[in-house]
């Protein structure tokens, strides 16, 4: 790299610290490994807890017959009501975390307009478009399958992405920004991403009718709406009954470990409910799940190398690189469901989306922390 190239990147660096220091609160950078044992014990070996979470759920979905059939009775705009119930527990106490009452402060500052720019490219041109070229690469065969794997891409994240943030050591208040922003993005760009992608360049007449603007606004509008409405009201009332003291150190460590608890019943629920339909299908599972590793790891990977070429530091990195990698599998699930019916490969391949992204994604928060630690920028 030249001298004017390293002068270049180095004031953007400066100017990014400024903006942050006058626009959000500061955040630690990565600790040493020993801050591994200044961890809880949900935290500290959340990898081990998935883990079992997943092992189990494919025991009782493929050794008790009838618990994937009672969890998805109960229907809750498309998902069935424990995985909604999950999703509100885990997204709640994160929304909790965040300033609102300082967010307008963040909002003058050129850097959130920065970090917003990039986030709408990563997420609704690179990834949808990558995972397009991955769908036609690895499934040219099976339109089902190439479908379902289409409306992965298409579907934004708007859940597990502030949990992946947290745990690699994000800027929280930066994530709920990108995502309050993709959600409304989303209930204007699924429908139509989506049919151009499966109908128009696909050829496939059935998406045309049934994937429309509705579903994914209610989508939307639950999976964030109720949340980020609940931890709004919680945050001013606390804060201004209690006190802010007792409100940043007694109630949020409280309801802390609910958000875990909330991603493991999640991921319990979604095994157990899918377990015996994804093993007796195992071809096809294996077929989608190349494919969707490569995307989650390459998208990834290539946003981190992006954000630390122009210098928007660690904490801005590891929430651009989630939030681009990131799916809303659950709108992905219902729209394949409410299109081409819950026994369609469609579905298949959607319901594959968070069983692989869930342990890849993990397993990135690990490399992030590793590569933060080797190469801190």
């Amino acid at each position: 790299m030249s001298n004017k190239e390293d002068t270049s990147c180095s004031l953007a660096q400066q100017q990014h610290e400024t903006d942050l220091e006058d626009a959000a609160p500061h955040h630690p950078k990565p600790g040493p490994t020993s801050a591994f044992h200044q961890l809880g014990l949900l935290d500290r070996f959340l990898a081990v807890w998935i883990f079992l979470a997943m092992a189990v759920g494919i025991i009782l979905g493929n050794f008790a017959p009838g618990t994937g059939p009672a969890l998805q009775k109960g229907q809750f705009v498309g998902v069935s009501v424990p995985i909604a119930v999950g999703l509100l527990v885990m997204m709640y106490p994160i929304l909790c975390k965040v300033r609102f009452e300082t967010l307008h402060r963040t909002f003058r500052a050129k850097t959130l307009w920065i970090q917003i720019g990039f986030s709408l490219v990563m997420n609704w041109v690179v990834a949808p478009l990558f995972m397009l070229g991955l769908a036609w690469a690895f499934l040219p065969d099976e339109q089902g399958l190439r479908e379902g794997l289409i409306l992965v891409g298409v579907a934004r994240c708007i859940a597990m992405v502030l949990i992946w943030t947290g745990l690699a050591g994000g800027d929280g208040e930066y994530c709920a920004i990108l995502v309050a922003i993709n959600s409304m993005l989303q209930m204007v760009l699924f429908a139509p991403l989506a049919i151009l992608f499966i109908r128009v360049i696909g050829g496939s007449d059935q998406a045309a009718d049934s994937i429309d603007y509705s579903l994914a606004a209610k989508s939307v509008a639950v999976f964030l709406g109720i949340p980020l409405g609940a931890a709004i009201v919680t945050r001013f009332t606390l804060r201004g009954l209690v006190g802010r003291d007792w409100y940043e150190q007694r109630f949020l460590a409280w309801i802390g470990p609910l958000s875990l608890i909330g991603l493991l019943f999640t991921i319990l629920v979604l095994f157990a409910s899918q377990g015996e339909h994804v093993v007796h299908q195992i071809v096809s599972v294996v077929r989608v799940a190349a494919p969707l590793i490569v995307y989650f790891a390459v998208i990834f990977l290539v946003t981190v190398l992006l954000t630390r070429r122009c210098g928007f530091g660690y904490e801005l990195s590891c929430t651009q690189s989630f939030t681009a990698a990131s799916n809303n599998f659950e709108l992905a699930i219902a729209v394949a469901i409410a299109t081409f019916g819950v026994n369609s490969d469609q579905a298949l391949a959607a319901t594959v989306g968070p069983l692989v992204e869930v342990p890849v994604l993990l397993g990135l928060v690990y490399v992030v922390k590793w590569i933060g630690r080797r190469h801190p920028w």
